[in-house]
């Protein structure tokens, strides 16, 4: 696969407690971003946050939580992206979640695979 130049970022928020048939949300969504041939997905568990019920999640020595938030970040073309964010969309709402989806402009400086 070769991409280069203009691209989309796109940026997915949700809780590391939100689940969809017992597998968690942005598990599924790395998985569905797989399956739809986008050039990769990263997620990355924050240590603090705070989302629409405005409910601090923290990772305190003292204190564990089970819900910190999660970011997903999925680099690809234009078209691809906005084809997935239906996909995304439908995760939440059979999950019963919340969340938070934004996209920007990136431009892809390199694309390599293993050879």
């Amino acid at each position: 696969m070769k991409i280069e130049g203009e691209a989309k970022l796109l940026r997915i928020f949700v809780g590391e407690a939100d689940k969809l048939a017992h597998v968690p949300v942005f598990e599924k969504i790395v998985y569905e971003a797989r399956k739809n041939n986008l050039a990769g997905a990263t997620a990355y568990k924050g240590i603090m946050g705070f989302g629409g019920n405005s409910r601090i999640h923290s990772a305190k020595i003292l204190r564990l939580s089970e819900d910190l938030p999660m970011v997903i970040e999925i680099v690809d073309e234009h078209k691809k992206i906005e084809e997935f964010i239906p996909i995304v969309e439908q995760i939440f709402e059979e999950a019963n979640c919340g969340g938070l989806i934004t996209m920007e402009k990136a431009e892809i400086i390199k694309y390599t695979t293993n050879k």
